[in-house]
Protein backbone atom coordinates (compact mmCIF):
# COMPACT_ATOMS: atom_id res chain seq x y z
CA UNK A 1 0.00 0.00 0.00
CA UNK A 2 1.14 3.63 -1.24
CA UNK A 3 1.16 6.39 1.12
CA UNK A 4 1.90 10.10 1.00
CA UNK A 5 4.19 11.18 3.95
CA UNK A 6 3.10 15.03 3.80
CA UNK A 7 4.22 18.14 5.96
CA UNK A 8 2.54 18.51 9.33
CA UNK A 9 -0.15 21.31 9.70
CA UNK A 10 1.53 24.34 10.66
CA UNK A 11 0.28 26.04 13.88
CA UNK A 12 -0.97 29.42 13.31
CA UNK A 13 1.82 31.23 13.68
CA UNK A 14 4.41 29.25 11.30
CA UNK A 15 4.20 30.07 7.82
CA UNK A 16 6.67 27.85 6.02
CA UNK A 17 9.43 25.39 6.86
CA UNK A 18 11.97 23.87 5.08
CA UNK A 19 13.60 20.41 5.02
CA UNK A 20 16.49 20.32 7.33
CA UNK A 21 17.39 16.89 7.19
CA UNK A 22 16.58 13.18 5.55
CA UNK A 23 17.53 10.23 8.02
CA UNK A 24 15.94 7.82 5.93
CA UNK A 25 17.20 6.71 2.16
CA UNK A 26 14.65 5.39 -0.85
CA UNK A 27 14.37 1.61 -0.67
CA UNK A 28 15.35 2.01 2.94
CA UNK A 29 13.34 -0.31 5.42
CA UNK A 30 11.19 1.84 8.80
CA UNK A 31 9.93 0.75 11.35
CA UNK A 32 6.34 2.28 12.66
CA UNK A 33 7.27 5.81 14.63
CA UNK A 34 10.99 5.98 13.53
CA UNK A 35 12.06 9.70 12.02
CA UNK A 36 11.96 10.08 8.31
CA UNK A 37 12.97 13.89 8.18
CA UNK A 38 13.53 17.10 10.09
CA UNK A 39 11.95 20.25 8.82
CA UNK A 40 12.69 23.31 9.90
CA UNK A 41 10.67 26.43 10.84
CA UNK A 42 11.11 29.64 12.64
CA UNK A 43 10.82 28.43 15.95
CA UNK A 44 11.42 24.68 16.19
CA UNK A 45 12.30 21.80 14.39
CA UNK A 46 9.56 19.36 13.42
CA UNK A 47 9.94 15.70 13.26
CA UNK A 48 7.99 13.33 10.30
CA UNK A 49 8.01 9.85 11.36
CA UNK A 50 6.84 6.70 9.69
CA UNK A 51 3.29 6.35 9.64
CA UNK A 52 3.75 1.78 10.17
CA UNK A 53 6.58 -0.46 8.81
CA UNK A 54 7.71 -0.32 5.44
CA UNK A 55 9.92 1.03 3.05
CA UNK A 56 10.41 4.48 1.70
CA UNK A 57 9.72 4.58 -2.09
CA UNK A 58 10.81 7.97 -2.78
CA UNK A 59 11.79 11.63 -2.11
CA UNK A 60 9.89 14.18 -3.54
CA UNK A 61 11.63 17.06 -1.51
CA UNK A 62 15.10 17.67 -1.30
CA UNK A 63 17.15 18.89 1.82
CA UNK A 64 16.66 22.80 1.18
CA UNK A 65 13.33 22.56 -0.23
CA UNK A 66 10.99 25.46 1.13
CA UNK A 67 7.32 23.83 2.44
CA UNK A 68 3.52 24.91 3.25
CA UNK A 69 1.55 22.67 5.50
CA UNK A 70 0.40 19.50 3.67
CA UNK A 71 2.30 19.26 0.87
CA UNK A 72 3.85 16.02 0.27
CA UNK A 73 7.31 15.15 1.36
CA UNK A 74 7.83 11.18 -0.03
CA UNK A 75 6.06 8.29 -0.50
CA UNK A 76 6.02 5.17 1.46
CA UNK A 77 5.08 1.84 0.80
CA UNK A 78 3.44 -0.18 3.89
CA UNK A 79 4.06 -3.45 1.90
CA UNK A 80 7.41 -3.03 1.19
CA UNK A 81 10.42 -4.39 3.27
CA UNK A 82 13.47 -2.23 2.19
CA UNK A 83 14.78 -4.07 -0.91
CA UNK A 84 11.51 -4.42 -2.71
CA UNK A 85 10.68 -0.42 -2.55
CA UNK A 86 14.31 0.21 -4.29
CA UNK A 87 13.39 -0.65 -7.59
CA UNK A 88 10.71 1.73 -8.28
CA UNK A 89 12.54 4.59 -6.64
CA UNK A 90 16.01 4.59 -8.59
CA UNK A 91 13.82 5.28 -11.64
CA UNK A 92 12.61 8.20 -10.37
CA UNK A 93 14.83 9.47 -7.93
CA UNK A 94 18.74 9.57 -7.85
CA UNK A 95 20.12 7.05 -5.34
CA UNK A 96 21.14 8.18 -2.09
CA UNK A 97 21.92 4.81 -0.46
CA UNK A 98 25.17 3.60 0.73
CA UNK A 99 27.57 2.89 -1.73
CA UNK A 100 31.37 2.45 -1.64
CA UNK A 101 33.83 4.44 -3.51
CA UNK A 102 37.52 4.15 -3.06
CA UNK A 103 36.41 0.97 -0.11
CA UNK A 104 34.85 3.06 1.87
CA UNK A 105 31.27 3.41 2.61
CA UNK A 106 29.96 6.28 2.03
CA UNK A 107 26.37 7.60 3.18
CA UNK A 108 25.19 11.45 1.84
CA UNK A 109 22.12 13.39 1.36
CA UNK A 110 20.75 13.90 -2.20
CA UNK A 111 21.77 17.39 -2.31
CA UNK A 112 25.42 16.35 -0.89
CA UNK A 113 25.40 14.63 -3.67
CA UNK A 114 23.94 16.59 -6.18
CA UNK A 115 26.75 19.82 -4.99
CA UNK A 116 29.46 17.14 -4.84
CA UNK A 117 28.60 16.09 -8.55
CA UNK A 118 28.70 19.71 -9.79
CA UNK A 119 31.52 20.66 -7.91
CA UNK A 120 34.10 17.59 -8.93
CA UNK A 121 33.98 16.66 -5.17
CA UNK A 122 34.99 12.86 -4.03
CA UNK A 123 33.10 11.98 -1.49
CA UNK A 124 35.21 9.66 0.19
CA UNK A 125 37.47 12.69 0.97
CA UNK A 126 34.44 14.18 3.19
CA UNK A 127 33.79 13.48 6.91
CA UNK A 128 30.03 13.08 7.46
CA UNK A 129 28.39 15.07 10.48
CA UNK A 130 24.61 13.66 10.27
CA UNK A 131 23.55 11.12 11.75
CA UNK A 132 25.66 7.63 11.79
CA UNK A 133 28.29 9.76 9.65
CA UNK A 134 25.73 10.89 6.57
CA UNK A 135 27.32 13.21 5.03
CA UNK A 136 25.15 16.83 4.02
CA UNK A 137 25.11 19.29 1.81
CA UNK A 138 26.81 21.34 4.64
CA UNK A 139 29.59 19.10 4.79
CA UNK A 140 30.56 19.35 1.11
CA UNK A 141 29.82 23.31 0.79
CA UNK A 142 32.39 22.85 3.83
CA UNK A 143 34.96 20.91 2.24
CA UNK A 144 35.08 22.74 -0.59
CA UNK A 145 35.94 26.08 0.93
CA UNK A 146 38.40 24.57 2.80
CA UNK A 147 39.93 22.99 0.04
CA UNK A 148 40.28 26.32 -2.07
CA UNK A 149 41.54 28.15 1.21
CA UNK A 150 44.09 24.63 1.50
CA UNK A 151 47.44 25.77 -0.92
CA UNK A 152 48.11 23.23 -4.34
CA UNK A 153 51.24 22.49 -2.95
CA UNK A 154 49.58 21.43 0.60
CA UNK A 155 46.82 18.71 -1.64
CA UNK A 156 49.16 17.05 -3.93
CA UNK A 157 52.46 15.85 -4.65
CA UNK A 158 54.68 18.78 -5.55
CA UNK A 159 55.46 17.65 -9.62
CA UNK A 160 59.02 17.30 -10.89
CA UNK A 161 60.93 20.77 -11.37
CA UNK A 162 60.27 22.51 -14.34
CA UNK A 163 62.27 25.11 -16.32
CA UNK A 164 61.69 28.47 -13.90
CA UNK A 165 59.61 30.41 -16.88
CA UNK A 166 57.58 27.35 -18.49
CA UNK A 167 54.11 27.81 -16.55
CA UNK A 168 54.55 31.13 -16.98
CA UNK A 169 55.33 31.22 -20.28
CA UNK A 170 52.03 28.95 -21.10
CA UNK A 171 49.90 31.44 -18.72
CA UNK A 172 49.17 28.72 -16.45
CA UNK A 173 46.83 30.02 -13.57
CA UNK A 174 48.82 31.00 -10.17
CA UNK A 175 48.12 28.77 -7.43
CA UNK A 176 46.44 30.36 -3.73
CA UNK A 177 48.58 32.31 -1.64
CA UNK A 178 49.23 31.76 1.64
CA UNK A 179 47.29 33.91 3.78
CA UNK A 180 44.36 34.74 0.64
CA UNK A 181 41.33 36.17 2.52
CA UNK A 182 38.84 33.49 1.87
CA UNK A 183 35.16 34.63 2.05
CA UNK A 184 32.03 32.03 2.33
CA UNK A 185 28.41 32.70 2.09
CA UNK A 186 25.54 30.90 3.50
CA UNK A 187 22.19 31.86 3.83
CA UNK A 188 20.61 32.36 7.38
CA UNK A 189 18.51 29.23 8.90
CA UNK A 190 15.17 29.85 8.43
CA UNK A 191 15.15 30.47 12.66
CA UNK A 192 18.43 32.89 12.60
CA UNK A 193 16.47 34.92 9.87
CA UNK A 194 13.26 34.82 12.15
CA UNK A 195 15.45 35.92 15.44
CA UNK A 196 16.97 38.95 13.18
CA UNK A 197 13.50 39.97 12.06
CA UNK A 198 12.08 39.71 15.59
CA UNK A 199 14.97 41.67 17.28
CA UNK A 200 14.62 44.49 14.58
CA UNK A 201 10.75 45.20 15.26
CA UNK A 202 11.66 45.41 19.02
CA UNK A 203 14.04 47.86 18.23
CA UNK A 204 11.73 50.17 15.95
CA UNK A 205 8.26 49.45 17.75
CA UNK A 206 8.81 49.72 21.49
CA UNK A 207 10.61 52.67 23.45
CA UNK A 208 13.21 50.06 25.51
CA UNK A 209 15.18 51.38 28.36
CA UNK A 210 17.50 49.45 30.81
CA UNK A 211 17.68 49.91 34.64
CA UNK A 212 20.64 47.71 36.50
CA UNK A 213 21.07 46.87 39.99
CA UNK A 214 23.72 44.75 41.68
CA UNK A 215 23.25 41.74 44.29
CA UNK A 216 25.13 39.91 46.93
CA UNK A 217 25.28 36.31 45.97
CA UNK A 218 26.67 35.27 49.42
CA UNK A 219 23.60 34.14 51.26
CA UNK A 220 22.44 32.04 47.89
CA UNK A 221 25.87 30.63 47.69
CA UNK A 222 25.89 29.50 51.04
CA UNK A 223 22.49 28.28 51.17
CA UNK A 224 23.09 26.03 47.86
CA UNK A 225 26.57 24.74 49.25
CA UNK A 226 25.05 23.70 52.29
CA UNK A 227 21.82 21.68 51.07
CA UNK A 228 23.51 20.96 47.54
CA UNK A 229 23.83 17.23 48.18
CA UNK A 230 20.79 16.78 49.89
CA UNK A 231 18.33 18.66 47.60
CA UNK A 232 19.77 16.23 44.81
CA UNK A 233 19.61 12.94 47.18
CA UNK A 234 16.08 14.49 47.94
CA UNK A 235 14.91 15.11 44.71
CA UNK A 236 16.25 12.12 42.37
CA UNK A 237 19.31 13.58 41.21
CA UNK A 238 18.14 17.62 40.41
CA UNK A 239 20.90 19.74 40.66
CA UNK A 240 20.46 23.00 42.80
CA UNK A 241 21.03 25.92 41.08
CA UNK A 242 20.42 29.44 41.05
CA UNK A 243 18.05 29.62 38.41
CA UNK A 244 15.16 28.27 40.53
CA UNK A 245 15.75 31.30 43.44
CA UNK A 246 15.30 33.72 40.16
CA UNK A 247 12.63 32.17 38.92
CA UNK A 248 11.04 32.19 42.53
CA UNK A 249 11.89 36.15 43.11
CA UNK A 250 10.74 37.30 39.53
CA UNK A 251 7.01 35.30 40.31
CA UNK A 252 6.98 37.36 43.62
CA UNK A 253 7.82 40.23 42.43
CA UNK A 254 5.40 40.09 39.51
CA UNK A 255 2.78 39.42 42.14
CA UNK A 256 3.34 42.91 43.34
CA UNK A 257 3.92 44.71 40.09
CA UNK A 258 1.51 43.53 37.99
CA UNK A 259 1.79 45.95 35.26
CA UNK A 260 5.33 44.44 34.67
CA UNK A 261 3.92 41.02 34.02
CA UNK A 262 1.13 43.04 31.26
CA UNK A 263 1.43 43.50 27.81
CA UNK A 264 0.10 46.14 24.93
CA UNK A 265 -2.36 45.16 22.36
CA UNK A 266 -3.16 47.95 20.55
CA UNK A 267 -4.67 51.03 22.56
CA UNK A 268 -5.11 48.14 25.81
CA UNK A 269 -2.87 46.99 28.30
CA UNK A 270 -3.72 43.23 29.48
CA UNK A 271 -2.80 42.15 32.52
CA UNK A 272 -2.42 38.92 33.30
CA UNK A 273 -3.12 36.77 36.24
CA UNK A 274 -0.71 34.23 35.78
CA UNK A 275 3.08 33.99 36.11
CA UNK A 276 4.32 32.32 32.94
CA UNK A 277 8.36 32.55 32.55
CA UNK A 278 10.49 31.99 29.51
CA UNK A 279 14.34 31.11 30.34
CA UNK A 280 15.89 31.85 26.92
CA UNK A 281 18.13 29.14 26.30
CA UNK A 282 21.21 29.18 23.44
CA UNK A 283 21.48 26.35 20.55
CA UNK A 284 23.64 26.21 17.96
CA UNK A 285 20.35 26.99 15.71
CA UNK A 286 19.74 30.45 17.91
CA UNK A 287 18.23 31.44 20.50
CA UNK A 288 15.09 29.65 21.86
CA UNK A 289 12.28 30.70 25.02
CA UNK A 290 11.24 27.60 26.19
CA UNK A 291 8.08 28.64 29.42
CA UNK A 292 7.63 27.42 32.70
CA UNK A 293 4.17 27.04 33.00
CA UNK A 294 2.33 28.21 36.05
CA UNK A 295 5.92 29.27 37.63
CA UNK A 296 3.71 30.67 40.89
CA UNK A 297 2.44 26.63 41.39
CA UNK A 298 6.26 25.34 40.79
CA UNK A 299 8.50 24.19 43.61
CA UNK A 300 12.75 24.85 43.05
CA UNK A 301 13.12 21.53 42.22
CA UNK A 302 10.53 21.25 39.86
CA UNK A 303 11.93 24.81 38.27
CA UNK A 304 15.12 23.32 38.35
CA UNK A 305 14.44 19.71 36.62
CA UNK A 306 12.13 21.42 33.88
CA UNK A 307 14.75 23.97 32.80
CA UNK A 308 17.33 21.15 32.53
CA UNK A 309 14.76 19.31 30.21
CA UNK A 310 13.84 22.35 28.31
CA UNK A 311 17.36 22.95 28.08
CA UNK A 312 18.50 19.51 26.45
CA UNK A 313 15.10 19.01 24.03
CA UNK A 314 16.03 22.71 22.82
CA UNK A 315 19.60 22.02 21.48
CA UNK A 316 18.15 18.14 19.92
CA UNK A 317 15.20 20.33 18.14
CA UNK A 318 13.09 18.61 20.45
CA UNK A 319 10.49 21.64 21.97
CA UNK A 320 7.08 21.90 20.52
CA UNK A 321 5.58 24.77 19.29
CA UNK A 322 3.31 24.76 22.40
CA UNK A 323 6.12 24.88 24.57
CA UNK A 324 7.85 27.83 23.28
CA UNK A 325 5.06 30.24 22.73
CA UNK A 326 3.26 32.45 24.94
CA UNK A 327 5.05 33.99 28.23
CA UNK A 328 4.69 36.72 30.27
CA UNK A 329 8.11 37.57 31.09
CA UNK A 330 11.42 35.86 30.31
CA UNK A 331 14.53 35.52 32.22
CA UNK A 332 17.96 35.55 30.36
CA UNK A 333 21.60 34.44 31.61
CA UNK A 334 24.37 35.40 29.67
CA UNK A 335 26.38 34.89 32.97
CA UNK A 336 27.20 30.94 31.75
CA UNK A 337 29.17 32.64 28.83
CA UNK A 338 30.85 35.66 31.21
CA UNK A 339 29.19 38.68 30.38
CA UNK A 340 29.39 41.25 33.46
CA UNK A 341 26.51 43.75 32.20
CA UNK A 342 24.46 43.77 28.98
CA UNK A 343 21.52 45.30 27.76
CA UNK A 344 18.60 42.25 27.29
CA UNK A 345 16.31 43.14 24.61
CA UNK A 346 12.52 42.42 25.53
CA UNK A 347 10.75 39.40 23.97
CA UNK A 348 7.29 40.90 22.40
CA UNK A 349 4.55 41.17 23.27
CA UNK A 350 6.14 41.01 26.82
CA UNK A 351 7.07 44.65 28.25
CA UNK A 352 9.91 43.51 30.30
CA UNK A 353 13.22 40.77 30.70
CA UNK A 354 15.59 40.54 32.98
CA UNK A 355 18.90 39.51 32.43
CA UNK A 356 21.66 37.83 35.00
CA UNK A 357 25.14 38.04 34.68
CA UNK A 358 28.68 36.16 35.77
CA UNK A 359 29.13 36.32 39.95
CA UNK A 360 32.53 38.48 40.49
CA UNK A 361 33.65 39.22 43.93
CA UNK A 362 34.47 42.22 44.13
CA UNK A 363 34.96 44.55 47.47
CA UNK A 364 32.10 46.21 48.78
CA UNK A 365 31.02 48.54 51.97
CA UNK A 366 28.87 46.79 54.67
CA UNK A 367 28.59 48.10 58.28
CA UNK A 368 31.01 50.39 57.50
CA UNK A 369 33.60 48.00 56.39
CA UNK A 370 34.57 46.63 53.31
CA UNK A 371 34.46 42.79 52.61
CA UNK A 372 35.06 41.15 49.71
CA UNK A 373 31.17 39.82 48.28
CA UNK A 374 30.33 37.67 45.22
CA UNK A 375 28.37 40.60 43.36
CA UNK A 376 26.35 39.91 40.09
CA UNK A 377 24.70 42.38 38.03
CA UNK A 378 21.16 42.64 37.17
CA UNK A 379 19.62 44.30 33.97
CA UNK A 380 15.95 45.15 33.31
CA UNK A 381 14.81 45.87 30.05
CA UNK A 382 11.42 47.66 30.14
CA UNK A 383 9.28 48.79 27.37
CA UNK A 384 8.54 53.06 28.63
CA UNK A 385 5.25 52.84 26.98
CA UNK A 386 3.68 50.68 29.61
CA UNK A 387 6.00 50.82 33.04
CA UNK A 388 7.19 53.91 34.48
CA UNK A 389 10.76 53.97 35.64
CA UNK A 390 10.02 54.02 39.22
CA UNK A 391 8.14 50.93 38.63
CA UNK A 392 10.68 49.15 36.87
CA UNK A 393 13.05 50.11 39.67
CA UNK A 394 11.32 48.92 42.40
CA UNK A 395 10.69 45.85 40.53
CA UNK A 396 14.28 45.03 40.13
CA UNK A 397 15.11 45.98 43.82
CA UNK A 398 12.38 43.74 45.08
CA UNK A 399 14.34 40.75 43.33
CA UNK A 400 17.42 42.24 44.95
CA UNK A 401 16.38 42.06 48.51
CA UNK A 402 14.66 38.58 47.97
CA UNK A 403 18.27 37.14 46.40
CA UNK A 404 20.58 38.58 48.95
CA UNK A 405 17.48 37.29 51.71
CA UNK A 406 16.49 33.52 50.34
CA UNK A 407 14.27 33.43 53.33
CA UNK A 408 11.90 35.98 52.47
CA UNK A 409 11.33 33.93 48.95
CA UNK A 410 9.96 30.82 50.96
CA UNK A 411 7.58 33.11 53.45
CA UNK A 412 6.81 35.33 50.28
CA UNK A 413 7.15 38.15 52.31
Amino acid sequence: MFIDIKVPAFPESVQEGTVATWHKQPGEAVARDELLVDIETDKVVLEVVAPQDGALLEILQAEGAILQGGEILARFDSSASGSSAAAPAAESTPPITAETENDREVIASPAARKWAAEKHIDLNQIAGTGKDGRITKEDVVNFESSSAATPAEARAPSPAPAAPSAAADAGAPAAPMLGERIEKRVPMTRMRARIAERLLEVTQSTAMLTTFNEVDMHRIINLRSEFRDQFEKVHNGTRLGFMGFFVRAVVEALKRFPLVNASIDGNDVVYHGYQDIGVAVSTDRGLVVPILRDADQLSIAEIESTIVEYSGRARDGKLTIDEITGGTFTITNGGVYGSLLSTPILNPPQTAILGMHAIKERPVAENGQVVIRPMMNLALSYDHRLIDGREAVLFLVAIKDMIENPAKILLEI
